[in-house]
């Protein structure tokens, strides 16, 4: 069956310009404009941070070509300062799940005693938007009590609505995470985003590549760029972490992945670049899905923060406007893998 797509679906990416963000507050002075920042966690075979490298550890790749590191911090136990938002997601979750998904979040905010490693809040994602609490804490009790003040009620929209629910979904997750971007980036430091949720709808099946249009698709490679470029000037990772756990295995949940190559050109671009899990992926985050235990899930996310590296170079000359650059980062370690954001949009 192929899917047609309606105006309002269309509409969302010709009227949601994404407007540049301040760049964030700095206790040290901020980078020149040709400077890019990364946050690389390098982890070992079991998934924990490795602490301890060095500079010269570290090889960094633009597009291939080696550079010059300008400079490189190495970050431990909060050294710096970090921001964690836990989302809950309203609106891309059945209302029979919502319950269970409150209490593996409270499960969270009880670990370790109720002592938070990192300054903690809770946002929600809505049909009314992203409502996000006004307080960061340590204090793990304090924020599960905001949590159950939360009104997290039915939603005018279901995931059984079909594909036109599906698209009002997919328009109102992405405002949300705009508007939480927003929120977040004139803060100093960097933060982590845990969006608790199985994802947004992919709007990208058999037939919808056919009834996009080059202008269309023009559109939708613009709002791949945004994101990429503001979670960089934030210096904001995204992290995606399924609250339905194994009971939501299937292949829908790895659909995903088909649309996790770099977007070079507006030809390429679809909604599916847009999947949350993408987007994570792309900032240097995880993609979780494949465990109930979403407490641990969440643990692992913020353990990123307690140890981590902060390198810098010069962005090299772009050849020509919105040029795709894949980042890699190499480590002189055995048994190790190193995690940064993938790439980012340059210009001449």
């Amino acid at each position: 069956m192929v899917i047609h797509l309606r105006a309002s679906f269309l509409f969302l990416f010709a009227v949601a310009t994404m407007h540049a963000l301040p760049r964030p507050q700095q206790n040290k002075p901020a980078p020149g404009p040709g400077t890019i920042v990364l946050n690389v966690v390098v982890a070992s075979k079991s998934g924990q941070p490795v602490s301890g490298l060095r500079q010269q550890d570290f090889a960094i790749l633009d597009n291939k070509a080696p550079q010059t590191i300008t400079s490189f911090a190495a970050v431990d136990n909060g050294q710096a300062p970090v921001e964690v938002v836990v989302v809950v997601d309203a609106v891309n979750i059945g209302y029979e799940n919502v319950a269970r998904q409150r209490q593996e979040i409270e499960k969270f905010l009880r670990m370790d005693g109720g002592h938070l490693a990192f300054p903690t809040t809770i946002a929600v994602s809505s049909d009314k938007g992203i409502e996000m609490q006004p307080e960061f804490s340590r204090d793990g009790a304090a924020l599960r009590a905001s949590l159950e003040q939360s009104d997290i009620g039915l939603r005018n929209i279901r995931r059984s609505a079909g594909f036109y629910g599906a698209e009002e979904r997919f328009t109102i997750s992405l405002h949300s995470l705009e508007q939480l971007v927003m929120q977040e980036a004139p803060k100093p430091g960097r933060k982590i985003i845990l969006w608790v949720s199985p994802g947004w709808p992919l709007l990208s099946g058999p037939g919808v590549a056919e009834q996009i249009d080059a202008k269309q698709q023009d559109l939708i490679f613009s709002e791949i760029q945004n994101f990429s470029r503001l979670f960089h000037q934030a210096q904001i990772t995204l992290y995606s972490v399924d609250p339905l756990g194994t009971a939501d295995i299937g292949f829908g949940t790895f659909y995903w992945q088909s649309f996790e190559k770099p977007i070079t050109k507006p030809s390429q671009a679809l909604p599916g670049n847009l999947a949350l899990q993408v987007l994570a992926a792309h900032s240097g985050g995880l993609a979780l899905n494949a465990s109930n235990d979403i407490a641990a899930q969440l643990q692992r996310c913020t353990a990123d923060l307690g140890a981590y590296y902060q390198i810098s170079y010069e962005q090299p000359l772009a050849d020509q406007p919105r040029q795709y650059h894949n980042i890699e980062v190499r480590v002189e370690k055995q048994g190790v893998t190193a995690r940064t954001m993938r790439g980012y949009y340059a210009q001449p």
